[in-house]
């Protein structure tokens, strides 16, 4: 078969630029069948063609960002009783917490009702979950009134909405194009310490800058510093307390009133739990209606000159409609609030929708929130919105209604849309202290209670530290700051495992299986006779006993020389040196110099290595026999089950400890084995650093033999065989006349030949310098099942499992 194009040409510019191929795999063709397994190395083209999509791809790329697409024609009158009381409800609730937000957020109340409508209304497109309701939440609203505040400072001519405004696209197009790329995964960078910090830190932040607003403190001082600062402040001006004290904490009072009421009322009467449910869920609403009216009975006559601050003046309709105003100076003076922005938008989103589809038995895909959540921050700013992010009481709110579709969404936006048009008149007698007693109670539930805290130590210790960290930083400096933090420090500690992750040195034990007081072993009709028939199975179990597993259980050594050696978290450029020092440091301990003797001057030896003095010479060569002679090298076998890829380092890595090992058991060459490489890309890393095979230079003392494991063929045996096939293992013809027929022929290719056959059903080949075995095919039938090297037998020390590694590494002569 003639090689293609592009393998001439690669091997020309090879030739041209002096380049060494490495051992020339057999050619691909008839020759090579399921008998014969050969594995061939992935190429750069393969890379390039898995990673390119293909038109079924692309199209199902095109239609899952539209999921409503998948359920929308399924929709039917249950359905919408359900969209239609979750959507009512959570409509009822966000109206009076989004104009509050909009006051965190430095902005005019009217810009929280617009960001509330737009978020519930475009959100549903592009949704994969049926809960998350968007909308201006707390924290979000507190960053963006700091970054309003920061920016006017130095920039004070541009307008507070106008840069919110284009704050909200900005960070809906880096959100949207996140997620167009699916890349959703890198919200798992963020762990759950993180963003748990990040939302208790932000609540006490956020509560602490609202009781000023409750206890209607006539004194001036800013809410936006630190927490600690914002508390003392308050503290120090309690004597300015006016009249809004009793407006804001008599509401704040009667919040938690209810709830604790209706939460009574569930335990005792359970049949009715759904009554005090929706009587809970509306409390918010009824506070603000409420006070609203004794503010509007109190002020009615004296609007210019009210007992307490009034909400004021919301306009109806949508005023500020139309293209935001966004150009290259807005976008500067902004610039170094973008990360912690983007941040805020994405780890209260996702971690809320990860939460609620647990629960609810379905899952998000993070990519597609972020095309959400981008769509909606990116269009929102047409109709006067600011950045809206997923809202955790709302969506809480929403899941207890029994919310079936993402279009309830379109329901909270009518009642939005209502309250835009129809209720302004109203909302200019909202007292401003209950509606910040409305912002405590809502953001209180976002502060993690101490039992959470305890399991937390309880699972992880420093995850615990990092949280605490985190709120510690949040309420001494900024929120930004606080989040900053614990993301760098978690992954720091990411970095800091695997860079120091240990590997373990395993030895085996032989185990059984126990019913009660019986012993399992194959008979007495038991289901698992397959596995259990051996009367025991092999175990490989960490040396150091470090495991938790019993310390009273025997260990075995694999065999004296041999060492197994487990890598436990990866082998890439951050560890590979660790891993490498911790096993040569421990070889070297158990193991002694083959031949002490080997460098024939004192002034070759290399400077770090000075060998025996002339007293411990003496006292070797005095020794007949000696007493407890240390085992000298002959195998090292790694288990690189827990190892996914390989990079250059670690490979020159693996090179450097090969030549060091060599040095030390010279003459002889330290055999390499490795198990479990299940990655095709890490083998063929393994096999171009000179692993797998055995060295061309085989001329130490050892001369291996590989022993290959061998399973049943796919199907019923029935494949016809191929020239190569035949000659390894007979012709189906000779097969059926005679199971038990040697094999004649002396060479079948270049690669591989049959030099001879054993008495224990096994025919002995040569792969180039290498003694293979491979296993006499057996049978009674032309229709019974055949059996093939489940290893490709060019490699023959890429291994199945450790018990084939050790096997192998042992059958040396």
């Amino acid at each position: 078969m003639p090689e293609p194009i592009s393998t001439r040409v690669g091997h020309a510019l090879a030739t041209v630029l002096r380049i060494d191929l490495g051992p020339t795999e057999p050619p691909m063709g008839d020759d090579i069948g399921p008998f014969s397994y050969v594995e061939y190395e992935p190429t750069a083209g393969d890379w390039i063609q898995s990673h390119t999509p293909t038109t079924p791809q692309v199209r199902r790329y095109l239609v899952n960002m539209f999921p409503f697409l998948q359920w929308i024609m399924s929709y039917n009158t249950q359905w919408l009783i359900g969209d239609l009381v979750a959507g009512i409800t959570v409509g009822a609730v966000v109206i009076p917490q989004s104009m509050a937000y909009a006051e965190l957020a430095n902005l005019p109340p009217e810009y929280g009702l617009y960001s509330s409508f737009m978020g519930v209304l475009i959100y549903w497109f592009f949704a994969t979950s049926k809960d998350i309701t968007i909308g201006p939440v707390a924290v979000m609203s507190t960053l963006v009134g700091s970054i309003l505040i920061r920016v006017q400072a130095v920039h004070p001519e541009i307008s507070g909405p106008t840069i919110a405004c284009s704050l909200a696209i900005i960070c809906g197009a880096i959100v949207a194009f996140l997620g167009f790329l699916r890349l959703g995964f890198i919200v798992d960078f963020i762990p759950l310490p993180a963003i748990t910090a990040f939302m208790t830190g932000s609540a006490i932040n956020v509560c602490a800058g609202q009781v000023k607003t409750v206890l209607g403190e006539n004194a001036h001082f800013s809410t936006r510093g630190a927490t600690f600062k914002v508390i003392v402040d308050t503290l120090k001006h309690l004597p300015s307390t006016q009249m809004d004290a009793a407006m804001g904490l008599t509401a704040l009072a009667m919040l938690y009133a209810i709830r604790s009421a209706c939460n009574y009322g569930s335990r005792k009467k359970p049949h009715k739990a759904k009554v005090f449910f929706f009587l809970s869920t509306l409390r918010t609403a009824f506070v603000v209606l409420f006070y609203t009216m004794i503010s509007a009975a109190v002020n009615i006559h004296r609007r210019d000159h009210p007992a307490f601050k009034l909400l004021g003046n919301v306009p109806r309709g949508f005023k500020v409609a139309g293209v935001p105003k966004i150009d290259i100076p807005i976008i500067k003076a902004f610039m170094g609030e973008l990360p912690a922005a983007v941040i805020v938008l994405l780890i209260e989103h996702i971690a809320i929708s990860k939460s609620f589809g647990r629960v609810n038995n379905y899952t998000i895909d993070p990519s597609q929130e972020f095309i959400a959540i981008g769509i909606s921050n990116l269009l929102g700013p047409f109709l006067g919105a600011y950045p809206a992010t997923g809202s955790f009481s709302r969506t809480a709110i929403k899941a207890k209604c029994g919310v079936r579709t993402p279009l309830a969404g379109v329901i909270t936006a009518i009642v939005v849309l209502l309250a835009i048009y129809a209720l302004p008149a109203l909302f200019f007698y909202i007292p401003k202290s209950s509606l910040s007693a409305v912002i405590i109670h809502a953001v209180g539930d976002l502060i993690t209670p101490p039992s959470v805290t305890y399991q937390f130590w309880r699972v992880s210790p420093i995850d615990t530290l990092i949280f605490l960290m985190g709120v510690i930083v949040i309420i001494f400096s900024t929120i930004e700051t606080g989040i900053y933090c614990t993301i760098c420090v978690s992954l720091a500690v990411l970095l800091f495992r695997t860079a120091k992750a240990r590997g373990h040195f395993l030895g085996y034990v032989q185990i059984h299986s126990v019913v009660g007081d019986h012993l399992l072993d194959g008979t007495q009709g038991n289901i698992n006779a397959d596995f259990d028939a051996d009367n025991g199975r092999r175990v490989w179990l960490p040396t150091s006993r470090h495991d938790g597993t019993n310390p009273y259980v025997k260990v075995h050594q694999p065999a004296p020389g041999i060492f197994v050696y487990r890598v436990s978290d990866g082998f890439n450029y951050p560890n590979a040196n660790h891993y490498t020092d911790h096993l040569v440091k421990h070889i070297f301990k158990m193991t002694r110099r083959t031949d002490p003797e080997a460098w024939e001057k004192p002034g070759d030896r290399p400077w770090n290595d000075p060998g025996p003095t002339r007293a411990e010479r003496r006292l070797l060569r005095a020794q007949e026999p000696p007493t407890t002679p240390l085992p000298t090298l002959r195998a090292v076998i790694l288990d690189f089950s827990a190892v996914n890829n390989v990079d250059v380092t670690s490979c020159q890595t693996l090179i450097d400890i090969r030549n060091q090992l060599n040095r030390w058991a010279s003459p002889n060459r330290v055999q390499w084995h490795f198990a479990h490489v299940n990655n095709k890309w890490t083998r063929r890393a393994l096999a171009a650093a000179g692993f797998g095979i055995s060295s061309s230079a085989n001329d130490g003392t050892y001369k291996t033999k590989a022993i290959f494991d061998v399973a049943e063929i796919v199907g019923d045996g029935t494949l016809p065989l191929s020239s190569a096939q035949s000659q390894i293992f007979g012709s189906k013809e000779e097969w059926t006349k005679d199971p038990e027929i040697g094999i004649k022929v002396q060479e079948n290719s270049a690669n591989t030949s049959i030099i001879g056959a054993t008495d224990d059903d096994t025919h002995v080949i040569q792969t180039g310098t290498e003694t293979v075995q491979a296993p006499r095919r057996r049978g009674k039938s032309s229709s019974s099942p055949g059996i093939t090297v489940v290893d490709s037998i060019t490699r023959p020390h890429f291994h199945i499992d450790l018990t084939s590694a050790l096997r192998s590494a042992m059958s040396t002569s």
